[in-house]
């Protein structure tokens, strides 16, 4: 799983960048939203790698 956080505004970028914000659960600055670790989450965080944070973290029951 990936651990994402919104950490600065996307004021100011493009309506693309804004959409793949909100299109990975992230609302408001300093928010986190875990998500599976997948290619098409990857690219996304990769899109807007100046926005936010990831981190790779261990789901809650040991599953990967």
């Amino acid at each position: 799983m990936l651990k994402i956080t919104y950490k600065k505004s996307a004021i100011g970028y493009s309506e693309r960048q804004k959409a793949t914000v909100k299109a990975l659960g992230l609302g408001k600055l300093n928010s986190s939203k875990l998500q599976p670790d997948n290619p098409q989450i990857r690219g996304m965080v990769k899109k807007v790698n100046h926005l936010v944070v990831s981190e790779q973290v261990e789901t809650p029951g040991g599953k990967e």
